[in-house]
């Protein structure tokens, strides 16, 4: 199936369902991309993709053509797992610290060292829900704390607190990340 964007928009609205079969092949790697920066596993991520589908699909006659069709989409897979973070919130709990101290390292970049998307995205993945929430929708979406407390319903403080301890944490698992890489070439080398 050869079609142009907007063709493949229009046989969606229509509900097509081999249109809907090629948007969704198109797209779902990307989009499960995303979902998995939300999400403590991949079957979770699975979950919130499948879901965003199903409103995309559902959606689709709101989009008018303005702006990207792909960040449409994107914008969709973020509300939907923030709807899925929302749903299992009672069943987390996020720490309300009312003082942070922002720590930089010192000589230390991210960029000193390389990752690999993967290994990014597992640590990423590894943060406590709400810290990983705060932190995608602060540094990778670029939300303001604000903003993100009202998604969330927590405090803007609340919202500071995760995403430092959070990107704390990921410094520390990046940085063990490399010292263990540097490690391994060393032995082998």
């Amino acid at each position: 199936m050869k079609l142009s964007e907007e063709q493949l928009i229009d046989l969606c609205k229509k509900r097509d369902r081999k249109a809907q079969k090629y948007l969704y092949t198109k797209y779902a790697s990307v989009l499960l991309g995303i979902s998995m920066r939300y999400s403590a596993s991949r079957q979770e991520a699975e979950d919130i993709l499948q879901e965003a589908f199903i409103r995309i699909y559902g959606n689709i006659s709101q989009f008018n053509g303005m702006g990207s069709f792909e960040g449409w989409m994107k914008r969709i897979v973020v509300n939907t797992a923030i709807t899925q973070f929302h749903r299992n919130k009672k069943h987390n709990r996020m720490d309300d610290i009312d003082e942070i101290h922002e720590t930089d390292i010192e000589g230390y970049s991210l960029d000193d060292a390389e990752y690999t998307h993967e290994e990014l995205l597992k640590v990423i993945n590894m943060l406590p829900d709400g810290y990983r929430m705060v932190f995608n929708l602060y540094a990778i979406e670029g939300y303001k704390h604000k903003e993100i407390g009202e998604i969330l319903n927590i405090d803007v403080s609340t919202s500071k607190s995760q995403f430092s301890r959070a990107r704390r944490l990921i410094q520390q698992k990046l940085e063990d990340t490399y010292t263990t890489k540097v490690t391994r070439t060393k032995i082998g080398g």
